[in-house]
């Protein structure tokens, strides 16, 4: 009996990990979450640090916050079929599509910004910090992105990569939509593309 409980625990704890890795990738906090699904802060902490069981009463709800199947959730083995199954998410008026499924690794997403809300990168923009790194590529529009103190503009064709504990905001610098290749790690991946400061 105590193996099969430590295994449990290694289940709980897996899982966990997962979904605190998912969370930070949408940058979501408890508090967020918590309004976003209903589920007490202290019960999605305790989830994801392996102290409390996952159940479907809890699952289901988080799985429609983070605009995922259960499958991809809980990281249930893949069927061998190649093709992902694009769900996009919309967040505070931004797309994002994910291009990729394991939750652990390196994530792509294609990020459209709106163009009606330029406050995103705006300078009353609420600026964002989260473990990991990102990369970008701007596919069409012009992106305003605010990186610490430095404000950076950029078109179609330019990349840019930063340390997310570095505060920063995105969003349209003209107000037309733009359309962003995103790459995130959340252990601090990294491309080798940067752009220069407008």
């Amino acid at each position: 009996m105590a193996s099969m409980a430590i295994d449990d625990d290694g289940v709980a704890a897996a899982l966990g990990r997962r979904l605190r890795t998912i969370r930070t990738q949408r940058g979501l906090t408890l508090a967020e979450l918590q309004r976003d699904t209903g589920i007490s802060m202290s019960t999605l902490s305790r989830l994801e640090g392996g102290g409390r069981r996952a159940t479907v009463e809890l699952l289901l709800p988080l799985a429609r916050a983070y605009g995922v199947t259960l499958d991809e959730l809980v990281g249930a083995p893949e069927t061998g079929d190649p093709r992902v199954h694009i769900k996009p998410i919309v967040r505070g008026g931004i797309t994002y599509i994910p291009l990729t499924r394991r939750a652990g690794a390196l994530q792509a997403f294609k990020v459209i910004y709106p163009g009606e809300r330029t406050d995103h990168g705006g300078p009353d923009a609420v600026l964002a910090r989260h473990d990991g790194y990102e990369w970008m590529y701007v596919l069409s529009g012009r992106l305003r992105l605010r990186l610490g103190e430095q404000t950076i503009l950029m078109g179609p064709g330019e990349a840019a990569e930063f340390d997310t504990h570095v505060p920063h905001s995105m969003g349209s610098a003209d107000g037309r939509s733009v359309e962003v290749l995103s790459l995130f790690g959340a252990q601090g991946e990294r491309a080798h593309l940067r752009a220069s400061s407008a």
